[in-house]
């Protein structure tokens, strides 16, 4: 299909944009590294991350192919940027199924339209999905837990994304375990470096990211470099070691970033856990952090 698209671009000079979804970007919001191509770049499949838009077809007659790469749901919406003339069938909004591969929308250009620009975005999740109130298993195995940063913290978990999360302060290397079963939906696992640049560090976090049977999803991140012991697609119990802690991303101390989220249509928000241990269930002070945790989010 990609070589059908560089012949006919010599006919038709067509622009794939790839944007992030509304609200964020990187490990948070999940989508990866953006690719883009110029205006007069060959037509070339574009990514959002965790999908892929191809356009197949030539002249005045295209449709839209989105590859979800991720085995488990994805919502995406294809549109046109801001200016372009308007075609009949976008925006287009749908959720694709783990691994689908799918004609989301047949184009018809007017004869006066000499070229299209298609932008996609996309978030992991079906946000028909309500998240069950279950109980999670601490994501380590620790006699006792030390948190850095609790729900609502000051210094990162302000955002809808994150305003649940977690931050308990670990040695780097220590064991991470699911806290609860599911399937392995995303992993990035590569980054060494961590800092305090929004702009440099916030998508160098190693992260595990896994689906549940009630379509939420658990995010594991500050991974060690090369931490992560799962792969997309494989199915993990809970207690089962998927990682190991580290100190990667938007961070300045060993510490693991856990969160559940739940696709709220096309953004993702955070949903407050129990965590029951043993020696019972952790109740956290959802307050601003403290000054001397700010250093950890």
């Amino acid at each position: 299909m990609r070589r059908t698209l560089l012949l006919t671009a010599l006919l038709v000079p067509l622009a794939l944009q790839a944007a992030t979804a509304p609200g964020g970007a990187g490990w948070r919001a999940g989508w990866g590294l953006v690719g883009t191509h110029p205006a007069d770049a060959p037509a070339a499949p574009v990514s959002a991350g965790i999908a892929t838009v191809r356009l197949e077809g030539g002249g005045n007659r295209w449709q839209a192919r989105v590859d979800n790469h991720l085995p488990g749901p994805v919502q995406v919406v294809l549109r046109q940027p801001a200016g372009a003339t308007a075609l009949p069938g976008l925006p287009l909004q749908t959720v694709l199924a783990g691994s689908a591969s799918v004609v989301v929308s047949r184009l018809q250009l007017p004869g006066d339209v000499p070229r299209l620009d298609v932008l996609l975005d996309a978030v992991p999740g079906d946000p028909s999905a309500t998240p069950q109130d279950v109980a999670y298993a601490l994501p380590f195995d620790a006699r006792g837990v030390q948190v850095s940063q609790a729900p609502q913290g000051r210094f990162s978990h302000t955002d809808a994304e994150n305003r649940n999360a977690i931050d308990f302060a670990l040695p780097e290397g220590t064991p991470v375990l699911a806290a609860r079963a599911g399937r392995v939906m995303q992993v990035q696992g590569t980054f060494v470096a961590h800092g305090l640049d929004p702009q440099r560090d916030r998508d160098r976090a190693n992260f595990i990211r896994i689906l549940h049977q009630d379509g939420s999803m658990a995010v594991y991140a500050h991974l060690q470099a090369n931490g992560v012991l799962v792969r997309s697609g494989q199915r993990v119990d809970a207690g089962q070691r998927i990682g190991l802690s580290g100190n990667t991303g938007y961070s300045t101390a060993p510490h693991l970033h856990f969160v559940v989220q739940a696709n709220s249509g096309m953004h993702l928000r955070s949903v407050p856990v129990r965590i029951v241990t043993p020696q019972g269930e952790l109740h956290f002070a959802r307050e601003a952090a403290a000054s001397g945790d700010a250093g950890q989010p």
